[in-house]
């Protein structure tokens, strides 16, 4: 499984990649938090909970280094990319069943 928590902004030209990738299963959650900066300072007040996308989907292990490219070079703001772009996560997904069907797929 693919975890991606990324910009907001950046959600729909990363969701775009990924199906145009062939990758059209993806679940997009929003969320809140924070990474190293700590939040973001604003004058005297400090926002520590900021808004993010989280993006989860579950593929083939041998897809997993193209699929996790196509998030990171959406996902980047600019050449170098910025604090705040966000991060990926990879876990093994040991079972998954389809619920219409009744029927395990891995």
């Amino acid at each position: 499984m693919i975890k991606a928590i990324i910009r907001p902004e950046k959600s729909s030209a990363v969701l775009k990649a990924l199906f145009e990738a062939g990758y059209i299963a993806v679940t997009k959650t929003p969320v809140v938090g924070r990474g190293k900066q700590r939040g973001i300072k604003i004058g005297d007040v400090t926002y520590d909970e900021l808004p993010k996308e989280q993006l989860f989907m579950v593929i083939k292990d041998e897809d997993k280094d193209f699929a996790v490219s196509t998030i990171m070079e959406a996902a980047r703001s600019g050449e170098k990319g910025a604090f705040g772009d966000g991060k990926i996560f990879i876990t093994p997904v040991e079972e998954a069943y389809t619920i219409s069907r009744g029927v395990k797929e891995l």
